[in-house]
């Protein structure tokens, strides 16, 4: 059964005098610095072949990452559970969470600029066309439009999860988003398939450079929204969340939102407009 009231976890901040999370000191920032630090060295020598760390170290720099994610997630959910997180601190949690969408907005607004600068008046290197002469775009109505269904599905179902959530029934909440990862895990096969049957690749002119960063990068946003929804999933099954403090839950279906409404414009523009 969930909890629908989180004044039990609150007992320690009733006899504090303000309402405010003041942290304790923790070794997970510094430690993380350093290990993503290493990896920023592992791949820049591999990019310039100047240095050989092997492939051991590599995994040495995964694993110790995702150790120290663990445990830093794990003093925050402790943090939740223990009542620190009060509708305050939670206001400053979900403020922060919706500037850092804002960054994401922007990333994807400056390729689709590139997008509209190159498309809306192509260079004479292009043929003064596009998509340039000699290529052949993805075909809007294939495997895109498939991938499309997918993502919007996904994120229907997702949303009678969180709306189940509230409403108390665990078992339905958990089903739905399982059921949007499925959906969510498809849409990335299929946009594997895509880049398997596309006659350009990212090295064929301005064209083929800005369609496999814009939507390399939505995949990858796309991985990353699964994640999230999976750590999310897993920690509703071990009673976690509650039907009045989810956050994490919110967050990762707010991202998940995100992630469908930039793809929708990415189809639109990108494989209908500008691949017609």
């Amino acid at each position: 059964m969930l909890m629908t009231s989180f004044n039990k976890l609150q007992t320690r901040n009733a006899s504090l005098p303000h309402p405010y999370h003041l942290v304790d000191v923790s070794p997970w920032p510094i430690l993380i610095s350093f290990v993503v630090l290493l990896g920023a060295f592992i791949v820049v020598s591999f990019f310039t072949h100047r240095y050989n760390y092997g492939p051991l170290v590599g995994y040495l720099a995964l694993g110790s990452f995702l150790i120290i994610i663990i445990q830093w997630f794990r003093d925050i959910i402790r943090e939740a559970q223990g009542g620190y997180h009060t509708k305050i601190v939670q206001r400053g949690i979900y403020i922060s969470f919706l500037l850092f969408l804002v960054t994401e907005v922007m990333l994807f607004a400056s390729f689709f600029w590139a997008f509209f600068h190159s498309s809306l008046a192509p260079a004479v290197e292009l043929g003064s066309q596009w998509p340039p002469v000699g290529l052949n775009a993805v075909d809007t109505w294939s495997l895109p439009l498939f991938g499309t269904c997918l993502l919007v599905a996904s994120g229907f179902i997702l949303t009678v999860g969180h709306h189940a959530l509230i409403q108390g029934d665990k078992d339905k909440a958990i089903i739905n988003i399982i059921a949007s990862i499925i959906l969510g895990a498809l849409f990335t096969y299929a946009q594997y398939k895509e880049y398997s049957f596309a006659e350009f690749t990212i090295s064929d002119s301005v064209f083929g450079s800005v369609f496999y960063m814009t939507t390399g990068l939505h995949f990858c946003h796309v991985v990353a929204g699964v994640l999230f929804l999976t750590v999310s999933v897993i920690r509703l099954y071990f009673d976690n969340y509650t039907s009045e403090h989810h956050l994490g839950l919110e967050f990762a279906i707010i991202y998940w939102h995100l992630v469908d409404i930039v793809w929708l414009a990415v189809y639109v523009i990108f494989y209908w407009w500008g691949g017609a």
